[in-house]
C-alpha cells in the first residue's frame, strides 16, 4: 500500500489496522494517525520466531497494514501473517519515511479575480505548503524539500512557477523554496532578518513589497508578524486568505524557542497574536505552516479555520496574563525537532547533507508548536 492510499484512508475515515513493527520508542514518537485507524506495536525482533503470538492482537476480516521504518521487516511480518492464513494484509511501501515525505495537494479556494490557492498537506510529518495559480503564474509558499511534487502540480495547471517564498528560516523541516527557485527560475524571498547568516543570495521579504501572481494581480501582502523568528512574515492572498506561517497554528501557536531565543522573542510574538493580527479583517481563512495532530484536518484534509473563530477558540490566544503568556510559551515545551539545529544550518546554505542525510534528519513529527504535548 502506497503512502497515497494510506492518506486516502485517513481523509476519507476508512478503517485500517496497522501493525508497526519499528521499536517502542520510535512509535511512540511518531506514528500514523487517523479518525479511523487502529493502531498496535509489537517490534519486530519480537516476531522473528514467528507471528504466532501476534494473532489474538490483529483482528480478523479488516484490512491490516504492517508498518516499518523502511519497508524490509514489515513486507517480512506480512508475508508471515499471510502464511498464518491472514487475509487482505498489506505492508508500506518504503516504510515510514515514504509517509514522512508524501504530499497531498487540496484545493482551498478560488481567487476572486482568477486562479487558485491550494493547500499541499505533507500528512506523515505535519507539514503546509502553498501554491497560489493565476494567469498561468504559480507562487509557492514554504515549500518542502520534495519539490518534484510542486513543479508537476504547476505544470498539470498550465503554470508557470515564478516566486518561491519562505514565511521564516525552518527549523523543523528542510526547506525547497531556494532549490525549487534555481530549477525553475523563480524569484526566491526570504524575510531578511532571518537571513543575516545564509550563505545565497534572495529577494527581501518585507511589508510594502506586494508580490503579483498573473495578470490578474493576485497580489500577496507580507505582514511582518515575529515571534517564532524575529523575520517572521505571514501573507494576506487575495483579502481572503491569512497564511501564518508558524506562528498562529489552528489549536496552538508558535513557539519562540527553536532559535535559542525564547526570552528575547517572547514580546514579539505575544505583540504579533495579540495585536497585529487583531488588526487584521477577522474573517481571514487562517492557513498555517504545520499542524499538529491529525483532528486539525478538516474536510477533504483541509487545515483552516477563520481568525475571528481562533481568538475564540485557540488557547494560545487566550492567555489574558502577560507573565501566564510568557511562562506558556517558555516552559514545559514539548521536545524540540529532530536534527532542528542541522536543519537550520541546511536552510541558511551552511551545510549541503546528501538526499538519505536530509531525509534522516526529518524523520519524526514537527513539533512547532507550544501545545503539541
Amino acid at each position: 500500500m502506497t503512502a497515497a492510499e494510506v492518506t486516502r484512508h485517513v481523509l476519507d475515515k476508512q478503517e485500517l489496522f496497522i501493525l508497526d513493527v519499528r521499536n517502542e520508542t520510535d512509535f511512540n514518537d511518531w506514528k500514523v494517525e487517523g479518525e479511523s485507524i487502529d493502531i498496535v506495536n509489537i517490534p519486530y525482533f519480537d516476531l522473528l520466531e514467528g507471528v504466532d503470538s501476534a494473532l489474538e492482537r490483529i483482528p480478523e476480516g479488516k484490512k491490516v497494514l504492517v508498518v516499518c521504518a523502511k519497508e524490509g521487516s514489515s513486507k517480512f511480518v506480512a508475508e508471515q501473517l499471510i502464511e498464518a492464513g491472514r487475509t487482505n494484509v498489506s505492508y508500506l511501501e518504503g516504510g515510514m519515511k515514504s509517509w514522512s515525505e508524501y504530499l497531498e495537494p487540496v484545493k482551498i479556494g478560488d481567487l476572486r479575480n482568477g486562479g487558485s490557492l491550494y493547500q499541499f498537506v505533507r500528512i506523515g510529518k505535519g507539514c503546509l505548503s502553498y501554491m497560489v495559480i493565476a494567469d498561468g503564474e504559480a507562487a509557492v509558499i514554504d515549500a518542502v524539500r520534495m519539490t518534484e511534487v510542486f513543479e508537476q502540480f504547476a505544470a498539470s495547471q498550465g503554470a508557470v512557477i515564478k516566486h518561491a517564498l519562505d514565511t521564516h528560516l525552518h527549523a523543523d523541516h528542510i526547506s525547497g523554496g531556494r532549490k525549487l527557485a534555481e530549477k525553475t527560475g523563480a524569484t526566491y524571498w526570504l524575510p531578511p532578518k532571518d537571513a543575516t547568516e545564509v550563505a545565497f543570495s534572495y529577494e527581501k521579504l518585507e511589508e510594502g513589497r506586494d508580490i503579483a501572481v498573473g495578470g490578474t494581480t493576485i497580489r500577496i501582502h507580507p505582514v511582518y508578524s515575529p515571534g517564532h523568528t524575529i523575520g517572521s512574515t505571514s501573507f494576506v492572498v487575495d483579502d481572503q486568505y491569512l497564511l501564518t506561517g508558524d506562528i498562529l497554528f489552528v489549536a496552538s501557536i508558535g513557539r519562540p524557542d527553536l532559535a535559542g531565543l525564547a526570552e528575547d522573542w517572547v514580546g514579539d510574538l505575544r505583540e504579533t497574536l495579540y495585536d497585529r493580527y487583531k488588526g487584521l479583517n477577522q474573517d481571514l481563512v487562517v492557513l498555517p505552516a504545520h499542524f499538529g495532530k491529525v483532528s486539525e484536518l478538516g474536510e477533504g484534509g483541509r487545515v483552516q479555520a477563520r481568525l475571528s473563530d481562533l481568538y475564540r477558540n485557540n488557547p494560545g490566544l487566550n492567555i489574558g496574563d502577560e507573565e501566564a503568556f510568557r511562562r506558556t510559551v517558555t516552559e514545559n515545551l514539548p521536545p524540540q525537532p529532530n536534527a532542528y539545529q542541522e536543519i537550520r544550518q541546511t536552510n541558511m546554505g551552511k551545510i549541503s547533507p546528501n538526499e538519505e542525510e536530509q531525509r534522516e534528519m526529518e524523520i519524526g513529527p514537527n513539533r512547532c508548536a507550544v501545545h503539541d504535548h
